[in-house]
């Protein structure tokens, strides 16, 4: 493994990173577009040329992050299309609409530390959100990679792992009494995982996959913990420098 260097740093932009890059005919889809981190990750995306997809829960907020991408872009090909990762039978039938090429994927969808919550299929909530859906979406999205030739998915971690691995006697708390940042920690090393286990597969379908730690910025996804980041102010980002990474990894 070679160690890349780039000239960005903690300020950087996600417009900073995407100076002079040609997205033009490439295809992406966002999770999780509709605020935070997601949107600017798909506003820059769009305006280095992509056709952007905002795969969301909330097609109405999507509709709306769409509209404003559009106004500062002067894109009018941002799409918008509905996808609870959490419900494998939303992210079969998303997947089953998208036929064509599909060069960059960013699983940026995410929930950090709520109360106790399972899905249906009794899978705890965290774990469903920030892996399980999205490794399902990968791998219901492979082929439409492999066709792009040198695709890339983005998988947005967070430093939180470091407060658990995956714990596989346990995955969703049935035994262990339920913690909101292990259960976090255990669904970002598992994306990290992810990351790791695609590159090592699909690499030879010239799908590259990284991990990210996005950093500190403040967003909807602080919702559960009463939106305070306990990350001292010179060490936050602004939404826009929180996508840099993300926007680093996909171009």
């Amino acid at each position: 493994m070679t160690l890349i260097r780039t000239p960005f740093g903690f300020r950087s932009t996600a417009a900073e990173v995407a100076a002079g890059i040609d997205l033009t005919g490439k295809r992406a889809i966002v999770t999780g577009a509709s605020s935070g981190i997601g949107v600017e990750t798909a506003r820059t995306l769009a305006g280095a040329g992509a056709q952007v997809t905002l795969a969301v829960r909330n097609t109405q907020a999507g509709s709306t992050a769409a509209a404003d991408i559009a106004r500062t872009t002067g894109r009018d090909d941002v799409a918008v299309a509905a996808l609870e990762v959490t419900e494998p039978a939303s992210v079969a039938a998303f997947a089953a609409t998208w036929d064509q090429p599909l060069d960059i994927l960013v699983n940026n969808a995410g929930v950090m530390m709520p109360p106790e919550r399972r899905t249906p299929q009794g899978w705890e909530l965290q774990f469903a959100t920030n892996h399980l859906g999205h490794f399902a979406l990968a791998q219901a999205l492979h082929d439409a990679l492999a066709a792009a030739g040198g695709a890339r998915i983005v998988v947005v971690s967070s430093t939180g792992h470091l407060y658990s691995p995956v714990v596989f006697d346990d995955l969703h708390f049935r035994f262990r009494p339920y913690d909101p940042l292990l259960a976090y920690g255990q669904s970002k090393t598992a994306a990290i995982l992810f990351a790791v286990g695609a590159t090592a597969r699909w690499a030879s379908d010239g799908i590259t996959a990284n991990a990210l730690n996005p950093g500190a910025i403040a967003t909807n996804l602080e919702r559960h913990v009463g939106g305070q980041l306990v990350t001292p102010p010179e060490r936050r980002k602004t939404p826009d420098q929180g996508a840099a990474t993300s926007v680093l990894l996909a171009t």
